[in-house]
This record gives structure tokens, sequence and C-alpha cells, in this order.
């Protein structure tokens, strides 16, 4: 496996195994779960966990699929190669629509605005468009369904900020959760 499909298969697997753990029953159950006839989800992150080593590094890698790089020693036009290039893309693209489900999801709904759901559901539908790209090899649609994907991560920061916190802080889990705007 080449360095690309590499980096971009250990950011999707992250998506993958997350999304297996959100189904089990071994952990502690949310506090906004407890009680209720719904289904037990296991909070495995803070927002911020799972937006810096999760939902982050899956979008680095749909984004590094294809590229248009101008430096000192020439252009250089990156994009899929192999089959097995092309379905890094398409996984990282996959993952990204799972993400968006998971944060609708009341382990990271609760108490946010219809605003959320509204981010959520876009990161969903692109998640689509972008997985439907990679499908097609068309690195013309990865490279425009990118910059679509981060309008709808940017649009949703806006009114959902990043916590201010270190980034060793929010790898290992201190950082406290930030809270949607307007609290």
């Amino acid at each position: 496996m080449n360095q690309f499909a590499a980096k971009i298969a250990r950011a999707a697997g992250s998506g993958l195994v997350l999304l297996a753990l959100a189904g089990c029953n071994g952990g502690e159950t949310d506090e906004a779960q407890a009680g209720t006839d719904g289904p037990a989800y296991v909070r495995a992150h803070t927002i911020q966990q799972l937006m810096a080593n999760v939902v982050q590094p899956t979008a680095d890698a749909y984004w590094q699929s294809v590229q248009f790089i101008s430096d000192e020693t020439g252009d250089h036009d990156i994009r899929p190669e192999t089959d097995e290039d092309w379905l890094a893309t398409r996984t990282a693209a996959a993952n990204l629509t799972a993400h968006g489900n998971l944060l609708m999801t009341p382990l990271y709904a609760e108490g946010r605005g219809e605003d959320w759901m509204d981010f959520s559901r876009g990161l969903v539908e692109i998640g689509m468009q972008a997985e439907q790209a990679a499908i097609d090899r068309d690195p013309d649609k990865v490279f425009e369904v990118g910059g679509n994907i981060y309008n709808v991560c940017r649009g949703c920061h806006q009114l959902y900020p990043p916590a201010e916190a270190p980034a060793s802080e929010a790898q290992s889990g201190e950082a406290g959760e930030a809270a949607p705007s307007g609290e």
C-alpha cells in the first residue's frame, strides 16, 4: 500500500471502529439516554475529541486525495491513481457520511439547536456526493465536492466554534465540551 492510501485508510478506518463501538452496550450509557425506551448509546468521545481525532482526519484524507500544488519544484497534480487509492478516497467519503449521522444522535445533538441537525444532515448529504465522485473516479468532482465539505464544516464551526483548548487536551479528553452558541 502506498503512503497516500495508507494515510487515508488509517483515517477512514477510525470512523468504522467508532461506529462499530457506538453500537456496543459494554460501556457507560450517556445520561441523556438513561431511563429512556430508545437505544442506549455509548459516548466514546467528547465533541472536541470526535472532531479532532475522527472527523478532521477523515476530511483531511478526502481533501488530500485530489490536490494541485505549485511550489519551487513545479506544478504537481495529485489524484488517486490505483484502485486502492480510489477505494481509500471512497472510504473517507463514506465515513464522513457516517460521522454526520453520528452527530445527529442524542449523544451529540442533545441540547443543540435545529441548525446542528441541519449541518449534520448537510455533512451526510455532501458525504454521499463525495462518495459518488470517488465511485465515478472523477478527480474534478472530488475536488469540487471537497470544497463543499469545507463549506459545511466552516458554516457549522461559525455557529458552534471549537473549544479554545490546546491540541494535547483535545486529544487526551481533558478539554470540556463547547456549549452551543448562545448558551
